[in-house]
């Protein structure tokens, strides 16, 4: 993946990177999140950690590490979301857990990006009560990396669970979002938006779709290419950079592929494994075979960035491995060298003062921001 912030010229963050870590939010505990963290600090010698949980348990784990030490300060946090709590519960009783401690800790300047395995909802609510959303954006995004055939190796999609509703002016605002995070991110001069639907002419999809397909539209020129509606086999295309959907939709299409994915390796190890000529034929493709696997590890792109805050948030997969969070780390490090909240709202901010902001071009279209 291009490092977040090549291809632009915003300066980026000096000095190391402070990544704020709910250690206990995962289904396995905080042990393959500190596996995570010792992964990503052989990767990044410069970036330091603040790790919020048990303060017993996480100065063990740690200390069987020697790459962390020194580059961990602990945060004690007796409580933990657990994945089934309600976001508006953990609103209102949170504040004495590990989750509520990373978050607080990019509110209060100590760390540049928060990284979490837990509850998705309450992540976010969290995350706006804490952060706040910024300037002009009505609902926060999460957008994830999606392997395609671009040049960059990656796609940007979004919403993937954030919310499952959307209308027309959430939409354009996910273009909005979604196209900076791809020029911040990617390194892409003039990304390439499309509109998820579940055909590519005028007449098929909701009538928010293609009130949306107008205002993304008019809000592209000069910012970003518009190209109309694209189909669910178009997301890991070359025709596309950016696919904008709402959370619902995106959510379901993110862990469909996840198990394709995950499907296609046991179909090749059983083919493989089916004969004693089939076994030497995968020793013959061996380096092919491993590249090929690497490709579509769901881990290798673990991490959804939640857009549209004042400060930025990495959702991690609850289940993730140590290989799965390290990812997660690695994303959170660059983002937090790309100062991309400061540059998202700079991006917004630019396009409101050009007459391209939602509430315009929702006023124009007969809708409320």
């Amino acid at each position: 993946m291009s490092r977040l912030g090549e291809g632009t010229t915003t300066p980026a963050q000096n000095g190391p990177v402070v990544v704020s870590v709910d250690a206990m939010g995962g289904d396995s505990g905080p042990a393959p999140v500190i596996g995570g963290l010792a992964l990503a600090a052989k990767e990044y010698p410069d970036l330091r950690f603040v790790v919020s949980g048990d303060e017993a348990e996480l100065g063990r784990l740690i200390a069987k590490r020697p790459i962390l030490k020194d580059r961990c300060t602990i945060r004690h946090a007796e409580g933990v979301v657990t994945m089934d709590a309600k976001p508006s519960q953990v609103m209102r009783h949170g504040k004495g857990t590990s989750m509520w401690a990373a978050i607080e800790a990019v509110r209060d300047g100590e760390a540049s990006v928060c990284v979490s395995c837990g509850n998705t909802g309450a992540l976010m609510a969290l995350s706006m009560v804490r952060l706040r959303k910024l300037k002009g954006v009505n609902r926060p995004a999460i957008a994830c990396l999606w392997p395609s055939r671009n040049p960059q190796g990656f796609n940007v999609m979004l919403d993937v669970g954030a919310d499952i509703r959307a209308d027309s002016e959430d939409l354009l605002q996910y273009a909005l979002m979604g196209a900076s995070y791809a020029r911040i991110g990617l390194g892409l001069e003039k990304p390439r938006v499309g509109l998820l639907n579940v055909g590519t002419e005028e007449h098929k999809g909701r009538a928010e779709l293609k009130l949306a397909h107008d205002m993304i539209a008019e809000a592209s020129k000069g910012n970003f290419d518009f190209t109309g509606y694209v189909e669910g086999r178009d997301i890991p295309s070359s025709d596309v950079d950016v696919i904008v959907t709402d959370g619902f939709t995106g959510n379901i299409a993110l862990k469909t592929g996840e198990g394709i994915a995950g499907l296609i390796r046991e179909f090749l190890s059983d083919a493989f494994n089916y004969s004693i000529l089939s076994r030497f034929a995968a020793l013959l493709a061996l380096t092919s075979l491993r590249r090929l696997s690497k490709r579509i590890d769901p881990r290798r792109v673990n991490g959804g960035v939640f857009l549209g805050l004042n400060g930025t948030v990495v959702k991690s997969h609850g289940a993730a491995d140590a290989t799965g969070v390290a990812a997660a780390l690695k994303l959170a490090s660059q983002l937090g060298q790309a100062n991309l909240p400061e540059r998202l709202a700079a991006r917004l901010a630019s396009l409101d003062g050009a007459g391209h902001s939602g509430t315009k071009i929702g006023q124009r279209y007969g809708t409320q921001a």
